[in-house]
């Protein structure tokens, strides 16, 4: 009688799970067969009535059968959730590699050349650091050695903001930040947008872009300084490049210095690019003044590093044979589409 119960109970599952195609009907089942109340627990309740011999041997089949109605519900949840995700796919499927329209930009030139300087850098063990474009007065001067009565805080070259902050008009303050956040060695660049209140001609512009690095260490000198200096010059253009170093003033770095190199427009026979001097200059860079490491907490008598920053869009000029900075952000599709 109880053998004729179970087989019963599984033809019954049998057909009715064959039939299932949603995932609440498949839970409808398994309580209804399973659960406490289910089916398998009254077949349980009816072994009392057996023999010690009879209830060992129909308490091993019950197991059996439970044991293949789980696996078979099992199997079927897959089965209808492989089925959901095939129809979601088929339904929602779209090409990725394929645009919705057809593309009608370019890659900008800056961001061409931007790109390029950060695989260069990130290649030559440098990490990559982002900071805020409007910017506490404190990291943009003070922290950086620029005193109060410098000409660089004067509103004809920096964009005060009403709130007392100001438009960062170099990138050396990531540097800051990055000292402060960060302990020796250490070795990054920050590329990012600056701006100064500057008079717009072919080579200058208000809002423009920088890419400045330091490296701080025990027994940096000047010879590491030009060796990497050579080294990105020389990898971005592909080629050796005609470079000069000039001694400057920069309240940052002692010694300071200008580096310039051939100008790539006019092959050094003077343009309006160069200012007629065939030579243009790229970047700012030195080693970084005691005062700087100290205000960062870093100890000069233990630690020294070099520091340097140059426009992306001076870069960019040399690469590509750009005349005149102010095409970068006039919007012309026909300079554009160039790219």
């Amino acid at each position: 009688m109880m053998k004729e119960k179970i087989e019963a109970l599984k033809e019954s599952f049998n057909a009715k799970i064959s039939e299932i195609n949603k995932k609440d009907a498949l839970e409808q089942l398994r309580v209804a067969v399973l659960g406490k109340k289910g089916e398998f627990t009254a077949l349980m309740k009816d072994m009392k009535d057996l023999q010690a011999e009879a209830r060992k041997e129909i308490g091993q089949l019950i197991n059996n059968v439970k044991n293949d109605f789980e696996a078979a519900i099992a199997k079927k949840a897959k089965e209808l959730e492989e089925a959901e995700i095939n129809a979601k796919v088929e339904n929602e499927w779209s090409d990725i590699s394929w645009p919705e329209t057809p593309v009608q930009g370019s890659i900008h030139p800056l961001s061409i050349v931007r790109k390029e300087l950060e695989d260069l850098f990130i290649s030559m063990g440098f990490d990559i650091l982002d900071g805020p474009e409007m910017e506490e007065e404190y990291y943009n001067f003070n922290a950086l050695n620029i005193p109060e009565d410098h000409p660089a805080r004067d509103s004809q070259d920096t964009f005060w903001l009403k709130n007392g902050k100001l438009l960062r008009s170099q990138t050396s303050p990531v540097q800051i930040r990055g000292m402060l956040a960060k302990k020796p060695p250490i070795k990054f660049v920050c590329p990012g947008k600056t701006y100064r209140n500057e008079a717009v001609d072919a080579s200058h512009e208000h809002s423009f872009h920088q890419c400045e690095g330091l490296v701080v260490d025990k027994g940096i000198t000047v010879s590491h300084l030009i060796f990497t200096l050579k080294q990105i010059v020389s990898s971005i253009f592909g080629e050796d490049v005609e470079i000069r170093l000039r001694p400057s003033f920069f309240p940052f770095v002692e010694p300071g210095f200008e580096l310039d190199f051939k100008c790539r427009i006019c092959k050094g026979k003077g343009c309006s690019v160069c200012k007629q001097t065939g030579w243009i200059e790229y970047l700012g860079c030195g080693m970084i003044h005691p005062q700087v490491l100290k205000n960062c907490g870093i100890d000069p008598e233990i630690y020294s590093g070099f520091a340097f920053g140059g426009g992306i869009e001076r870069l960019t000029m040399m690469k590509y044979g750009i005349d005149d900075i102010r095409h970068f952000h006039a919007g012309d599709l026909r300079f554009l589409k160039q790219f």
